[in-house]
């Protein structure tokens, strides 16, 4: 049947207010039946309908529900549609419809056969569809998700080798689709989320002959409801799972994966472009940290999609997650450029940053801190007090690499300031509280780090573990090592138990150096069963710089055991130790300092030299091991007391706190005959062990 021979309702020409229905190649004027309805008279409205235009008793009373519904009668709709059987209506479309087409010997009559019985399903699948748009707009939402099942499980038993994409009539397809897309919306705003999410598998995994832009729309309303709905079902039944095919397994997973397959669709040119799908992905991808994944979908999108600074910044926060700060700052520095957005504050934030976590970059850091405080003007005004904490923080990293000791002063001085500067803008801001924390105690000031510290705690109520190690290393730094230990055991009490890692090593430590060994050796087994039992938990879901952070939490212990059983002389136990660390990490710095303090300790000086040289050769700027050379060049006589003096300046400059240093380049001063030199450095060793935390504060930023 062709398209102009189907049911239609038009205006009568001349006359806008009477209206006509064909159909079968007849038409007929609707004042009639319109008449007969407004009088109740449902039956002879219908028998009007059917001796008018030859139809059956479920297509009369189909289209007289679509007359009543597009009359705004929604409950006079719905009275009639509830007398369409629609199971006897499939019974009789189903044998014929489903066949398989005819060969083109006998088409001419099979075809309008089929063509008389598709209209015929189109008028009835059309009514239930109205029945339920009826059902909808009277809030009746459960009757009308049952109703519009029931439509698809029709379709399935009339095609039940899937709606073909040739020979369908255009309005039954548009039915079909429509009532495949309502189903999951009707059960949603039901609160039949199981139902929900078992119709949008349906309606995505069975055969209805979509198009293409009907099926993005259910995929994207998919996607967004395993994400937002807080509603966790299983995977797809195996019925419908492919053998190797990949199988979600919760709805993160299968809402990443439909996003991905709404991006693809995007680069093939298969849909246009909408942006919130990358905000869902962006979103979804941010959630299991895998940043990485996203940086490669922005990079697939064609150019002129995105803008480019638009996409640079979004990929720069996206390797900022991955950890790959370089590549981030990279494209902060184009995004940056004088022809770009030379005064865009986010980009100098993120920047500056980056380079407040690296010695060498904060010089630069400080350059972005200032441009970004200059334009935290108007609506940026509130920024300010963020760009005074990165200009602080890129002035004390930028102090640890200055060549003068009055050089470092002064941005140390003026990096306090900066963060004091912050904190009077942001009172309430606990990051800040602990990095002022954490800048006081590198220099020293231990009575206002300890104060900051505790106030840190108080400001998180004590659930950040970092405020309780730094509280820990500043009572350690003030020799209060049993204070110590009561505050790292209150902080393992309000952890959990896989957080503990950090302090059960700091607990050994302590044990260490209050000469409690044995203790010590306990507590580094109870970390080491923690730190192996973490990992064979979550090794397959961790990503790979988390598995990496696992790597290396297991070298620390194994390097602390080795330097515990080293320092107690009990060589067999430390070797073994140090080879279970060199089997994790096989060149280290650190592995190889352990290694030349047991051979010096065995009188191997030689080796030890050596072990501490091949150090150097790794980590140039090791300094234990620059002072351990130092310390064997000073037992070696006068001539190599300046090689010495030189590699002691040397280590000194990069950290200027270490007392070792002071104390061998107080020997070398001695050596040389310069007293009052040589008493100034004693004098600063002496000061300096005196408030020598058992581990690096910059050790938990």
């Amino acid at each position: 049947m062709s398209e102009s021979e189907s049911t239609r309702s038009t205006r009568v020409e001349g006359d806008q207010s009477v209206r006509q229905v064909c159909a079968n190649g007849v038409c007929m004027k609707t004042n009639v039946v319109e008449e007969k309805l407004d009088e109740g008279n449902i039956q002879e409205a219908e028998s009007a309908l059917r001796d008018g235009l030859s139809l059956n008793f479920e297509e009369a009373r189909a289209l007289l529900g679509r007359l009543e519904y597009q009359r705004g009668n929604v409950e006079g709709a719905l009275r009639v549609f509830e007398g369409i059987d629609l199971q006897a209506a499939v019974q009789r479309m189903q044998p014929s419809i489903s066949e398989k087409q005819p060969s083109k010997k006998g088409r001419s009559r099979s075809e309008s056969t089929h063509a008389v019985l598709q209209h015929s399903a189109s008028l009835v699948l059309e009514a239930i569809y109205l029945k339920v748009k009826s059902l909808q707009k009277l809030g009746r939402l459960a009757e009308a998700a049952q109703e519009c099942k029931g439509v698809l499980d029709a379709v399935e038993k009339i095609f039940y080798h899937g709606i073909p994409d040739v020979l369908v009539e255009n309005k039954l397809q548009a039915t079909v689709s429509r009532a495949v897309e309502l189903l999951p919306e009707l059960w949603k705003h039901a609160g039949c989320y199981p139902e929900a999410m078992s119709s949008y598998r349906r309606a995505l995994l069975s055969q209805w002959n979509l198009s293409n832009d009907c099926c993005v729309r259910i995929q994207k309303a998919f996607a967004i409801f395993l994400l937002y709905s807080g509603v966790e079902v299983g995977p797809p039944s195996l019925a419908v799972q492919i053998d190797g095919s990949y199988v979600p397994k919760n709805n993160l997973e299968e809402a990443i994966l439909l996003l991905m397959i709404l991006m693809r669709k995007f680069c093939l040119g298969k849909t246009t472009w909408d942006p919130s799908i990358l905000e869902h992905l962006t979103f979804a991808l941010s959630l299991c940290s895998q940043t990485s994944v996203l940086a490669k979908q922005l990079e697939e999108v064609m150019p002129g999609v995105i803008h480019r600074v638009d996409r640079w910044k979004a990929l720069a926060l996206c390797f900022i997650g991955a950890g790959q700060n370089k590549s981030a700052l990279y494209l902060l520095r184009k995004s940056l450029h004088q022809h770009e957005e030379p005064d865009d504050i986010m980009s100098l934030l993120l920047a500056a940053n980056i380079c407040s976590k690296d010695v060498f970059l904060a010089a630069e850091g400080v350059k972005y801190a200032q441009r970004a405080i200059a334009n935290a003007q108007g609506v940026n005004e509130h920024l300010k007090g963020v760009g005074l904490r990165m200009l602080g923080l890129c002035l004390g990293k930028q102090a640890k690499n200055s060549s003068s000791d009055f050089e470092r002063s002064r941005l140390q001085s003026e990096a306090l300031k900066s963060l004091d500067s912050a904190i009077a803008l942001e009172r309430e801001n606990s990051d800040l509280i602990f990095e002022l924390g954490v800048q006081y105690a590198e220099q020293r000031n231990l009575n206002a780090a300890l104060l900051y510290a505790k106030q840190y705690i108080d400001a998180t109520g004590g659930s950040v573990l970092r405020g309780w190690r730094l509280l820990a290393l500043v009572l350690s730094a003030q020799q209060r090592f049993m204070e110590a230990e009561v505050v790292t055991d209150a902080a393992l009490d309000e952890t959990t138990k896989w957080e503990q890692g950090p302090l059960l090593r700091i607990k050994a430590k302590l044990k260490i150096s209050q000469s409690l060994h044995m203790d010590a050796i306990e507590t580094y087994r109870s970390l080491l069963a923690l730190v192996q039992a973490q990992r064979k938990s979550y090794g397959l879901l961790l990503s790979l710089p988390q598995l990496e952070d696992d790597r290396i939490n297991e070298y620390d212990v194994w390097h602390g055991l080795a330097n515990l059983y080293s320092s107690l002389s009990h060589w067999k136990d430390a070797e073994i130790c140090l080879g279970k660390a060199r089997g994790l990490i096989k060149y280290s710095a650190e592995t190889l300092h352990t290694e030349g303090i047991m051979h010096e300790r065995r009188g191997q000086h030689s080796e030890a030299l050596a072990a501490y040289i091949n150090a150097l050769l790794l980590e140039p700027n090791y300094v234990p091991c620059k002072i351990l050379i130092s310390a064997l060049l000073v037992k070696m006589g006068s001539k190599m007391l300046p090689v010495a003096r030189t590699l002691l300046s040397d280590a000194l400059r990069i950290e200027p706190t270490n007392h070792m240093g002071w104390y061998y380049l107080g020997l070398v001063h001695k050596g040389d005959g310069r007293i009052a030199d040589a008493v100034d450095c004693f004098q600063a060793a002496s000061m300096l062990d005196e408030s020598d935390p058992i581990e690096c504060f910059s050790s938990i930023i």
